[in-house]
């Protein structure tokens, strides 16, 4: 083989990246501007789609109105969390052994009620052309509640924090709290004795996971 490719021949226990410079497959068409990107691509009765976002964090959504954006002559599609398959506000095995809502599953592609992060999305739409389709988000108004937010962790489990999800009930060790705290649910594992495990340990260390 020409070039500075080579043929994959060493044994998993002979084969190393380190101090090695690959030569990337797209590297060349990259640099000179000749790849295509899904940007570059026009074909016949191509659609343009676009995503109507939250701008704040926490809100309530009060109203969606999207007659404006049905009316407009470009359009070929608008879609709200009234045109998704109602689901249930109950907790499902989603595989895995992991329960989930099934509203906020549904919720997380489109918003029905509340917003829970910036950039949440409220709506799609679909136009036959990208200028028409920013234009259809434009057209779509939303009216919404907004309420105050946090940004930390800490802020967000601290005693009357925003509460996101208020009909779920915290679980901690074990026991359902009937609450509705940011905390869904609290853990501890433990294998042995972990007091003298500590005690004679060399150096003890605590990690905080956001």
């Amino acid at each position: 083989m020409k070039g500075d490719f080579q043929l994959a021949t060493q044994t998993p226990e002979e084969y190393s990246v380190i101090g090695k410079r690959p030569v990337r497959h797209d590297g060349v068409d990259k640099v000179t501007g000749k790849a295509l990107y899904g940007a570059d691509m026009n074909l016949p009765g191509m659609l343009y789609g676009k995503v109507l976002r939250s701008p704040y964090a926490h809100a309530r959504i009060k109203s969606i109105n999207v007659s404006a954006a049905l009316n407009h002559p470009g359009v070929k599609a608008v879609i709200t969390a009234s045109d998704l398959s109602p689901l249930p506000d109950k907790t499902a095995e989603i595989g895995e052994d992991l329960y989930a809502n099934m509203k906020y599953v549904r919720d997380r592609i489109l918003a029905s009620d509340k917003v829970l992060f910036k950039g949440h999305p409220i709506a799609a739409i679909a136009a036959s052309s990208q200028h028409e389709a920013e234009e259809l988000l434009s057209l779509i108004d939303v009216q919404y509640e907004i309420l105050s937010s946090v940004t930390d962790v800490e802020s967000a489990i601290a005693d009357g924090a925003p509460v996101l999800h208020h009909n779920i009930n915290a679980v901690s060790l074990g026991d359902n709290t009937f609450k509705s705290p940011n905390i869904a649910s609290h853990d501890q594992y433990e294998l042995g004795d972990v007091e003298a495990g500590f005690k004679q340990a060399d150096h003890n260390l605590t990690i905080e996971r956001e």
